[in-house]
């Protein structure tokens, strides 16, 4: 009884890891447009953490982005690299319909300036509702 209750703790440990642990599920969407007219793509890749101009490379790691902050120019497209440093995670933005799963890269153009929430979404376990920052398009 307490061998096979052993069993099953390790593998439930086994899964809630696998659930966090890193993999390649990026998503690949390309050449599409949001309802508020700003230019996406979608594709898989990029491995750096700075920001430069319109340019941000994010790297995240369990259960929080690189920066709190990011600033971008409005009217100027973004180009947008995310990176999973510690677990599986992802970045999404609402407003511009970015929606990056696992490593990738996205591309759009914001034309109202304004802050928007960024925020994980790929469930990443127990720190993951957190797991939030903020584009500031200036």
């Amino acid at each position: 009884m307490k061998k096979g209750l052993l069993v099953m703790l390790v593998l439930g440990i086994a899964l809630f890891l696998a659930a966090c642990g890193g993999g390649d599920s990026g998503n690949d969407d390309s050449g599409s447009s949001d309802s508020n007219g700003s230019e996406k793509t979608q594709e898989n890749s990029g491995d750096s953490s700075e920001a430069s101009g319109n340019s941000l490379d994010i790297a995240a790691t369990n259960w929080k982005f690189d920066q709190d902050e990011y600033t971008v120019s409005a009217g100027e497209p973004v180009d947008i690299s995310l990176t999973s440093k510690e677990g599986n995670h992802g970045l999404a933005i609402d407003k511009f319909d970015v929606n990056i799963k696992g490593e990738g890269k996205a591309s759009f153009t914001p034309e109202e300036p304004g802050e928007y929430t960024m925020y994980c979404s790929v469930p990443c376990g127990k720190g993951h509702s957190d797991m939030k920052s903020t584009l500031v398009v200036e």
